[in-house]
């Protein structure tokens, strides 16, 4: 059995990419002492092998979302923040540029332009273009030049001169995607639950009505990005049920879509790949179409065959390449592809303290809900067991509009390592199964949402993989939520529930999301009658909970505040619960920190050997 520590540990790599001359990788690395809990942007040269650091923050405060290279001489680095607007809770974004020669790290937008504008605004690191052409300048969506919601775009030069306002904001704008002629092309309106898409003529600056849908319909076309031609759009929009990948003509004044990709099986994800080298899209849905690039990641494949082979970055002429290689039971390693030299070398581990041979294998399972829907899920059981009769941990995932696949999973990991099952599920409302399937999962929070758990655990104590004495039910977010209605519906089924930053209170989450643009749309998932929300949520019910009970939430924590917890914790007490309440200092929603992690699966260990120890206690 690894210590705890090896599964809280944050990979202390991430973000690795390579600078355009394929000389430097830049990279966020994590250094934890017993006073300090710092993140840093770090420097690695390929040629002689020494490395510094340029940035350092502490991780508690600031949450990078993503690391890339703006030219040779400089670094981009979107950062996320915990903040407040006006009384409320919001998570603040900004785009910081850094020399990587002097170390200095600044916003990209200048003082003197913020001050201009009306308000500051909440998003400061949307990339429009990086203008590979152009390495000095980019084109960021920007807010807050009205008192209106109204996204502009403006053009940064990087050297600190003259910001440029290239397209003004109209009001209801939120989003823009530019063409590969470098031109802000595609506006995104919303409004309530309404949205459309417009193409916008540079010339003129009028708009033309592309498309118009509401939320979450069967109608939903989203553009994914443009091809080498000016008038080649790819979009994403449903075919026979499923999510797919169509070509638009915007020049066809019928708009036809062209289908590209699709699968009758699976929503095809909505990406796309695109090669500034070679000026072509290479690929779409998450996989190569462009045959010089199938045949490279088939020459990956066959030389990494059991694993998932991705690659993440590139030098600008594409002859090194950044490979990550993972498995289900491989949390990852990060490869140096020389595509000159013909020789792959091995650069970092992702999860240095998490052996391969030591991890668990997913299998990949399917069971019947009450109704005779289909669910599909997949089943983790610790090495060298019978698979029979095991202690069990039901883990439903976030979201809900979500998915579990066969990836790695440092939780399910954890888990494996310290002798249980693992069942993950994608109940209906998940996402990547179509239009019915995700749209049967609206207003369902606690219903046949919640039956699709239970009836995954009822299916493993019926296969045999599951001791019914000793199965707890634990969840992170939605998952959290599900957890707690899944003893509060089924008591006598689960031995204990675990439930980190559990929504608890549907009509709270409701009402917190009024001061945002999305309320509507929550309306739409969640429901607006206040006696339904009432009858689905967890915090109404404490008096029917008759097994141990663990929550754990951060303070910071901007996508489901710390209040969900600390009222469930109260009622629970006061009516005499078993429960135990952890709040975590300054935490956000994603165990951000090494030492969050850490506190958050420590207390999840104590609390599975108290009650998941020995059959029939």
């Amino acid at each position: 059995m690894l210590p705890v520590e090896a599964f809280a540990s944050i990979p202390s790599i991430d973000h690795i990419t390579l600078s355009p001359d394929g000389t430097l990788l830049s990279m966020v690395q994590r250094f934890n002492t017993d006073k300090e809990q710092l993140v840093l942007v770090k420097l690695f040269n390929l040629a002689d092998g020494k490395s510094r650091f340029l940035v350092k923050a502490d991780s508690r405060d600031l949450n990078i979302l993503s690391l890339s290279w703006a030219n040779n001489d400089q670094l981009l680095m979107r950062g996320a923040y915990a903040s407040s607007r006006y009384g409320t809770p919001v998570i603040e974004t900004r785009l910081l540029k850094i020399d990587i020669h002097s170390g200095k790290s600044e916003n990209v937008i200048p003082r003197q332009f913020l001050s201009k504008l009306v308000r500051v605004p909440q998003f400061q690191s949307n990339i429009v273009d990086d203008l590979p052409d152009d390495p000095k300048h980019i084109l960021l969506a920007v807010d807050g030049l009205t008192d209106k919601l109204s996204t502009a775009v403006v053009k940064i030069n990087l050297d600190g001169e003259l910001t440029q306002l290239l397209v003004t904001g109209r009001e209801n704008l939120i989003d823009w995607v530019a063409d590969r002629q470098h031109q802000p092309r595609i506006a995104i309106f919303h409004q309530r639950t309404t949205y459309q898409i417009k193409e916008r003529d540079a010339a003129t600056n009028d708009y033309r009505l592309l498309w118009e849908f509401e939320a979450l319909s069967a109608d939903e076309i989203w553009p994914i990005g443009f091809g080498k031609a000016a008038n080649q759009l790819y979009v994403s929009a449903y075919h026979q049920g499923r999510r797919a990948i169509f070509l638009v003509d915007l020049n066809d004044p019928q708009l036809k879509l062209e289908l590209v990709m699709s699968d009758e099986n699976y929503d095809v994800p909505a990406s796309m790949q695109y090669s500034a080298a070679k000026q072509k899209v290479i690929g779409l849905g998450g996989r190569y179409i462009d045959e010089e690039y199938v045949k490279l990641q088939r020459s990956l494949d066959t030389a990494l065959p059991e694993y998932s082979n991705e690659i993440i970055s590139s030098s600008q002429d594409e002859s090194l390449m950044l490979v990550l290689s993972s498995s289900d039971s491989h949390p990852g390693q990060y490869l140096l592809w020389d595509r000159k030299e013909k020789n792959m070398s091995s650069l970092l581990e992702r999860y240095s303290q998490l052996p391969p041979d030591l991890m668990a294998e997913k299998t990949k399972v399917s069971y019947q809900a009450r109704d005779g829907l289909a669910i599909e899920g997949w089943l983790t059981l610790p090495q060298a067991s019978t698979g029979k009769n095991l202690p069990t941990i039901v883990f439903p995932h976030g979201g809900p509009i979500s998915f579990d696949d066969g990836g790695f999973d440092y939780w399910t990991q954890f888990f494996a390592n310290r002798g249980y099952a693992v069942l993950q599920m994608n109940f209906r409302g998940s996402s990547g199964y179509g239009f019915d399937f995700m749209q049967a999962g609206l207003k369902n929070w606690g219903l046949q949402m919640q039956d699709d758990v239970e009836d995954g655990t009822r299916w493993l104590i019926k296969q045999g993989v599951s001791d019914p004495k000793r199965i707890c039910i634990v969840g992170a977010s939605y998952g959290g939520y599900a957890a707690l209605m899944g003893v509060i519906k089924t008591p006598e089924l689960y031995r204990c529930v675990a439930s980190f930053a559990p929504v608890t209170d549907l009509q709270q989450l409701v009402s917190d999301s009024k001061s945002f643009t999305n309320y509507k749309v929550v309306q739409k998932q969640l429901g607006d009658d206040d006696v339904d929300l009432e009858l689905r949520s967890p915090v109404n019910f404490v008096t029917d909970i008759q097994v141990p009970v663990l929550l754990v939430h951060g303070t910071k924590d901007r996508t489901v505040r710390v209040k969900h917890s600390r009222q469930m914790a109260a009622l629970l007490k006061k009516s005499g619960k078993d429960v135990e309440y952890i709040e975590l200092e300054q935490g956000d929603h994603y165990l951000s920190t090494n030492q969050h992690r850490l506190q958050t699966f420590q207390a999840l260990d104590q609390f599975l050997q108290r009650h998941l120890t020995q059959s029939g206690q």
